[in-house]
């Protein structure tokens, strides 16, 4: 598919080879022409890693300090006290069985993030098949597989966002929306950017970070120092 002159226009207003400052990066952002909706921000970082091995996989979780620009539904499979807090912080769903068959048996997948005590995941554990691949299979790792659901969801409505790297080595994650301000998104990136940096396996060898790349949904990318994130914020 041929690029859109709008596309052409914004990509000129690019130098590709030029690694800008993070908050120089993301004023460039705001400036290029847009398109008719408000699209997604993203932070794609190219690390030095062998994701095939087990001790180089980098993955986690973090909290943006400005959300997403909307709060997730999130999904909760407790039972007793654990239930009522888990509604009380503001729970979409919250349930066990009855949840998991509506999702075995009707395909409901109205929910974003899903939340479960260590004492359901038996019954969480059979919907691996479908939960998996959307990446949204609760796990003790991110924080979404516990005890203080009450935490968790309050996290998870604030902002929570899970990244991992992919077999190609890079982490792709939204920090936000163009409508943003330039110091939500500025912070936002960083936030992200700082985690991935400080979670590099103590096995990998030579350059972690290779390379950061920011975009918008149908915007061209800009190169990011990464230099520049530790005093970005």
């Amino acid at each position: 598919m041929a690029a859109s002159k709008r596309f052409k226009a914004a990509s000129a207003q690019v130098e590709r080879t030029k690694a800008y400052p993070l908050p120089q990066a993301v004023a460039l952002l705001k400036e290029l022409p847009g398109a008719s909706f408000d699209e997604t921000v993203d932070v794609a970082i190219n690390l030095g890693v062998d994701p095939r091995q087990a001790d180089q996989m980098v993955r986690g979780a973090v909290v943006l300090p400005h959300g997403l620009g909307k709060s997730a539904r999130v999904l909760v499979f407790a039972k007793g006290e654990k239930e009522h807090e888990a509604r009380n912080a503001g729970a979409d769903f919250v349930g066990s069985e009855d949840l998991a068959q509506k999702i075995q048996n009707e395909n409901w997948l109205d929910f974003d993030r899903v939340i479960a005590t260590p004492d359901m995941m038996g019954v969480v554990g059979r919907l691996g098949r479908i939960l998996g691949p959307r990446g949204i299979m609760p796990n003790p790792k991110l924080g979404t597989v516990t005890m203080d659901v009450a935490t968790a969801v309050r996290e998870q409505k604030a902002g929570k966002v899970e990244y991992r790297v992919d077999k190609t080595g890079i982490i792709h994650v939204p920090v936000g929306k163009r409508s943003f301000s330039a110091e939500q998104l500025v912070a936002n990136a960083s936030a992200l950017i700082d985690v991935v940096m400080r979670a590099k396996p103590a096995s990998s060898k030579g350059a972690y970070v290779k390379k950061i790349t920011l975009s918008s949904t149908m915007g061209p990318g800009i190169r990011i120092d990464p230099a520049s994130v530790s005093t970005a914020a």
